[in-house]
C-alpha cells in the first residue's frame, strides 16, 4: 500500500509492519484527495476501512512541521470508537513519533490534562470531555491543521450536533476538514455544508448493511426470546457473537444468563465504568469472551474482524441503526451473519429494513422450538427487581424531650 500512496517512509513503515497490501475501496478512492489536502466527505458502510483512510494520510501531513501541539483533532460519537481510532493512530504511526492522546468522560480528566501537557500532535476526543477540556483552558486548538468528524451520524443520533458547533469554534478556520459517515441524513449533510470547503465526496456502497453479511428475521414472542436465543447457539456454528438489547438492565441480565448457561459471555451498556468497559473490550477481542451482550452504545468502535454472527435480541428504532449493528460482522472482505429477532409491533421497521436493502429477507423458524409456550403472569426475565418499601413518614413529629444547658432549656431539633 504504501507504494501506491507514497506516504513518508516513517507511515509506511507502519503500514508494512500492519501487513497492509491492498487498500479498501473508501482507502483508494480517499487517501489521495486526503494527501492532496482537499476537503472530503467520505460515505461507506462499517468495517469498509474508513479509520486507516484517514489516519494514514494524517500521519504522513503531520511528519512535516511542529511537535509538541495539537495539530489533528478527531471527533468520534463513543469512548470505544474514540480507542479504536487512537489504536489505530498507535499501531501505524509506531515509528513516526507522532502520539495521540484520548479525551473522553468517565476516566480522570486530570490524568488527561496531564497527557496534554506532555504533548501530542493529535486529540481523538469525544465533543462533551472535548467541551470541558475547552471549557476549563486545558486543550488548546489554535495549530489544528486537519480536522476528523468520524461517524457523523451517530454524532448527530446522540445529540452531539451543538457540541461540535461549539468546538469548531475554537478551531482554525484556515484547515483540512474530513467527514466519514455510514449514511448521511439531511442533518448531516447541512453540517457539511457548514463546516467543510468544496468538499470531493468519495461514497462507496453507503447505502445500506454490507453484502457480505446474510440477513435472516425469527418471529418470535417476547417472552421466547431468551429460549430461543440459547437454542439458535446451540444449532449454530459461531465464533464471536455479538448480541444487541435495547435497554442497559436487559443486557446485563441477558449477558448473566448466557453465563449461567456456560457460555463465555459479558455485557457492554453505559453503567459500566470506563476500566470495566475496557476489560469487557479487551476480553472480547482476545476470544475471553465468545459472547458480548451489548447496547446501541456498542455499535460503533468495535473492531473485531472474527465476529461470525450479530444478533438482534430487540429490533433496533431505525434503518440507520440497523446498518451499523450488522456491520459489526461481514469485515474486511468477510462473510457474517445477521440473526434478527422480530414480533408483530416490528413489522413497519422490518419493511423498511427490507427497502434498504432492496430485497425481502427470509423469516426463519427453528425445528424443534416450541413457539407456543405460554407467557408468564408476569416478566420474570427482566423486570427490574422491586424497590424497597419506603417507611411511611409519621403523620406527626413526636414532641422531643428537653434538657438543662448551661443556664437555659433547649429542645432539640428546635431553636
Amino acid at each position: 500500500m504504501e507504494f501506491i500512496f507514497d506516504f513518508h517512509h516513517q507511515v509506511a513503515a507502519g503500514v508494512t509492519a500492519a501487513r497492509y497490501i491492498t487498500p479498501t475501496p473508501i482507502q483508494a478512492q480517499a487517501i489521495p484527495l486526503v494527501m492532496q489536502g482537499r476537503d472530503v466527505v467520505g460515505l461507506a458502510q462499517t468495517g469498509t476501512g474508513k479509520t486507516a483512510a484517514f489516519v494514514l494520510p494524517v500521519l504522513h501531513r503531520l511528519m512535516q512541521g511542529g511537535r509538541r501541539r495539537v495539530r489533528a483533532l478527531v471527533m468520534a460519537p463513543t469512548r470505544e470508537l474514540a480507542e479504536q481510532i487512537h489504536e489505530a493512530i498507535g499501531a501505524l504511526g509506531r515509528w513516526t513519533g507522532l502520539k495521540s492522546v484520548t479525551l473522553y468522560g468517565g476516566v480522570s480528566f486530570n490524568l488527561q490534562v496531564n497527557k496534554l501537557k506532555r504533548g501530542a500532535e493529535i486529540v481523538v476526543a469525544c465533543p462533551g470531555r472535548l467541551l470541558d477540556h475547552i471549557n476549563h483552558g486545558t486543550v488548546d486548538l489554535s495549530s489544528v491543521e486537519v480536522l476528523v468528524l468520524d461517524e457523523s451520524d451517530r454524532m448527530f443520533d446522540m445529540g452531539f450536533l451543538p457540541d461540535i458547533r461549539k468546538i469548531i469554534k475554537h478551531v482554525p478556520a484556515k484547515r483540512q476538514t474530513l467527514l466519514f459517515s455510514a449514511t448521511m441524513p439531511d442533518d448531516i449533510l447541512l453540517l457539511a455544508q457548514e463546516v467543510l470547503k468544496a468538499p470531493v465526496t468519495v461514497q462507496v456502497n453507503a447505502a445500506g448493511p454490507a453484502s457480505t453479511v446474510s440477513h435472516m428475521l425469527y418471529p418470535v414472542e417476547q417472552h421466547r426470546k431468551t429460549a430461543l436465543l440459547l437454542e439458535l447457539l446451540r444449532h449454530t456454528d459461531t465464533e464471536s457473537v455479538l448480541i444487541f438489547t435495547r435497554t442497559k438492565y436487559r443486557a446485563k441480565r441477558l449477558g448473566e444468563q448466557l453465563g449461567k448457561a456456560a457460555y463465555r459471555a459479558a455485557s457492554l451498556q453505559g453503567n459500566l465504568s470506563q476500566a470495566r468497559r475496557q476489560a469487557v473490550m479487551d476480553g472480547f477481542r482476545n476470544g475471553t469472551f465468545q459472547i458480548l451482550v451489548a447496547t446501541d452504545i456498542a455499535a460503533r468502535g468495535i473492531d473485531v474482524t472474527q465476529i461470525s454472527h450479530v444478533i438482534n435480541y430487540d429490533m433496533p428504532d431505525t434503518t440507520d441503526a440497523y446498518t451499523h449493528r450488522i456491520g459489526r460482522t461481514g469485515r474486511n472482505a468477510k462473510t457474517g451473519d445477521a440473526f434478527t429477532f422480530i414480533t408483530s409491533e416490528d413489522e413497519d421497521m422490518v419493511r423498511s429494513i427490507e427497502r434498504v436493502l432492496r430485497t425481502k429477507i427470509k423469516r426463519c423458524t427453528l425445528n424443534g422450538f416450541n413457539y407456543k409456550k405460554t407467557a408468564p403472569s408476569r416478566d420474570t426475565e427482566f423486570a427490574p427487581p422491586p424497590r424497597k418499601p419506603r417507611r411511611r413518614r409519621m403523620e406527626q413529629k413526636k414532641t422531643k424531650p428537653f434538657k438543662a444547658h448551661g443556664d437555659g432549656l433547649h429542645f432539640f431539633g428546635h431553636r
